[in-house]
């Protein structure tokens, strides 16, 4: 017996809660919601991302900080070199610019006297990144 009542409107076990079909989010006549858990997979995307992002920030640093280590030890061991060329120190300069180089953990990959008691110096260092080693260069000599 339905005592005139139009169906869906019941409370019955075909109807939702709110007494008209289709109701749901979406349209879905069931009540079932598809997004039900996106935000939380937004939100892990984001944090991925942002991970993502600041790993290769840092590696960039990291970057960064080495190609100025090279520079600095290709500046000291050209500034050592020419020392040594002109006199100043003892002992041949591209020795003397290796080992100042290995002191500051670097490898002389180019030495070469130049004209005008002049060296120059291309270092690489040992220390290596995913972007690979850092070298530098360096011409030093007599003031002008």
């Amino acid at each position: 017996m339905t005592h005139g009542k139009a169906p869906g409107t019941g409370r019955g076990l075909g109807a939702n809660m709110t007494g008209r079909r289709g109701s749901g989010r979406n349209g879905h006549a069931d009540g079932t919601n598809r997004e039900r858990g996106s935000g939380t997979v937004l939100a892990a995307g984001l944090a991925l991302v942002m991970m993502t992002a600041m790993a290769l920030m840092l590696l960039l640093a990291q970057s960064a900080v080495l190609a100025s280590r090279a520079a600095a030890a290709a500046d000291l061991a050209a500034l050592a070199a020419a020392d040594a060329l002109r006199g100043l120190n003892s002992g041949e300069p591209c020795t003397v610019a290796a080992e100042v180089a290995a002191r500051h953990g670097a490898a002389v990959v180019g030495c070469a006297e130049g004209t005008g008691q002049t060296v120059e110096v291309r270092t690489e260092l040992v220390e290596r990144t995913v972007f690979g080693s850092a070298h530098g260069r360096s011409r030093a000599g007599p003031p002008p």
